[in-house]
């Protein structure tokens, strides 16, 4: 989730793009004037939509920014938003026109220039931004980067890229752009919901830094302040110009940083919404008798996994990734940690998403031990002790130490939990490519197709790819999938890329997982995407 977002993906990012369910640190909902609150945690970046790809962080930027297209909050169809018409005859080139009416917070009006500025700003590499590499298709974006001759850690700077624009983006006037991409793209109208693709106004590019203090965006809710660690406030908008007008006065983000107590809160009447169930409230389904028909459950674009730091020369062999796969247990972990609310994974996505195909994984996600030892035997074996490490703060302890368990006892290998205190600083570790033993990974969907759980996440480079996972065939599968000429035939394709990571495992896909949350008694009606986010836009407060 998705990069997807990294679940807190979290993990979309649909992601996805790594699942850090809810953190922060209690205190009393506010209840009144019309203004839902919620559970949340501090994001990893500022508030810039593509450079934001974690889960706490895309929860905001989806409520204070609005695309071309939108994922509507019931099934995710996709559906015209800013743009009146996305037109093209060769899924190449396309004419994208703007409605008119559209303004952002500051009262700017939207224009095509405020979508291929952001576009430009974001892509270009000495910029840093971690959604970069979604705009990899459009023609010009190479030029836009540039090689660091020795290396992140190395003394010499990068040379300054050749352009700061990509050619393949031209304003036509103050409603029209063009895109050119360098190959054809089929779905490229459906990711457009995502937020990296969002506007930028003016005042972004005449003040980043300042931007990041006071974000200003175009859609449902605008920013209104924000206290780090502790809470942020929106406001509804009452100029924007979307079909879905917010029909309450604002919301507030309450940051915990345990999620047992933003449950408490919840079922005590202090918080209005919760995005996650802790695992202490799913044994014996307590939450479904705390919560009663506040208690809500639909399939979701969640998975949960464990990454390889394939950079680290103790996972290169595809063989050792294997064995520790196929030395967990998921079936029991599931049932006794999750009360079965999980489902052993068999691929690298979920049932829900369009494109899945069962199996996938092969028998890298059966359970056996015995198959487990000789694969371990054959690589060389495993030397020293295998760490297995989380942020603390995600509420994943139980399971990660029960996975580690499992591989201990089914493998004979000495492994050890180690938490890392929050979820920045675990993503610290992660972008730095820092990691010497598993660490948890997780992906929830940005948009309804496949394509959302394989580019970002294992694509050489690509934003979410924290293993350094590289292989020129799967990336050729993704070009063949890209390039397909109907969304069906992408759609089939992408799920023959798919196939190529259960040879491979540049993780263990651990289990998927439905969407648990629950209301307080306030809440009338409210409507959360499958990657467990909620559509303000749909919430009504009881009166």
């Amino acid at each position: 989730m998705r990069k997807g977002r990294l679940a807190a993906m979290v993990a979309a990012p649909l992601a996805v793009a790594l699942l850090a369910t809810g953190c922060g640190g209690g205190g009393s909902g506010s209840g009144e004037d019309g203004i839902i609150t919620l559970d949340w945690g501090e994001p990893e970046n500022p508030l810039v939509p593509a450079n934001t790809t974690e889960e706490n962080g895309g929860f905001i930027v989806s409520s204070m920014f609005t695309g071309l297209v939108k994922y509507r909050a019931s099934d995710l169809k996709v559906e015209n938003a800013v743009a009146d018409k996305i037109e093209t005859t060769d899924n190449q080139n396309f004419t994208i026109k703007l409605k008119p009416g559209w303004t952002f917070h500051d009262g700017t009006p939207v224009k095509a220039k405020n979508f291929v500025d952001a576009w430009n700003y974001s892509a270009y590499g000495p910029n840093g931004f971690q959604g970069a590499s979604f705009f990899e298709q459009i023609d010009g974006y190479d030029q836009l980067q540039s090689e660091d001759p020795d290396g992140d850690e190395g003394p010499a700077q990068a040379p300054t890229p050749p352009a700061k624009e990509m050619s393949g983006l031209k304003v036509v006037d103050d409603t029209t752009f063009t895109v050119k991409l360098k190959a054809p793209f089929t779905i490229f109208p459906v990711v457009l919901g995502y937020s990296a693709y969002m506007p930028l106004p003016d005042a972004f590019f005449a003040d980043p830094k300042g931007f990041e203090q006071h974000p200003i965006g175009n859609g449902p809710f605008k920013f209104q302040d924000r206290q780090p660690n502790v809470e942020l406030n929106l406001t509804a908008y009452d100029q924007y110009a979307g079909a879905d007008k917010p029909q309450i006065k604002g919301a507030k983000f309450k940051v915990y940083d345990n999620l047992d107590t933003a449950y408490q809160d919840l079922a005590s009447g202090n918080l209005d919404f919760l995005r996650a169930v802790p695992v202490s409230a799913l044994v014996g389904d307590k939450w479904k008798q705390d919560l009663g028909e506040r208690a809500k459950q639909k399939p979701g674009l969640l998975t949960q996994n464990l990454g390889f730091p394939i950079y680290d020369e103790k996972f290169k062999n595809p063989l050792v990734r294997k064995a520790i796969s196929m030395s967990i247990d998921r079936k029991t972990i599931t049932q006794q940690v999750f009360s079965g609310g999980r489902d052993p994974a068999d691929g690298f996505a979920t049932a829900a998403v369009d494109g899945y195909r069962p199996g996938q994984c092969g028998e890298a996600c059966e359970f056996n031990p015995e198959k487990a030892k000789q694969y371990l035997a054959q690589a060389g074996g495993f030397q020293g002790t295998l760490t297995l490490e989380t942020n603390a703060d995600g509420g994943h302890d139980e399971w990660v130490q029960a996975v580690a368990a499992s591989i201990q006892q089914n493998l004979g290998i000495p492994t050890q939990f180690v938490p890392v205190p929050t979820f920045g600083e675990f993503r610290q570790k992660a972008n730095a490519f820092q990691f010497d033993g598993l660490f948890r990974t997780g992906w929830k969907a940005d948009y309804p197709n496949l394509e959302t759980f394989l580019t970002q996440l294992y694509r050489t480079d690509a934003s979410s790819n924290d293993y350094k996972y590289s292989n020129p065939a799967f990336d050729a599968a993704l070009d063949k999938a890209n390039a397909a000429p109907t969304m069906e035939a992408a759609t089939a394709a992408y799920a023959d890329a798919e196939k190529l990571l259960g040879e491979d495992l540049p993780v263990i896909p651990l289990w998927t997982q439905p969407v648990q949350y629950g209301f307080s008694e306030r809440v009338a009606a409210g409507e959360v995407k499958a990657y467990r986010e909620l559509d303000l836009t749909t919430v009504r407060l009881n009166p």
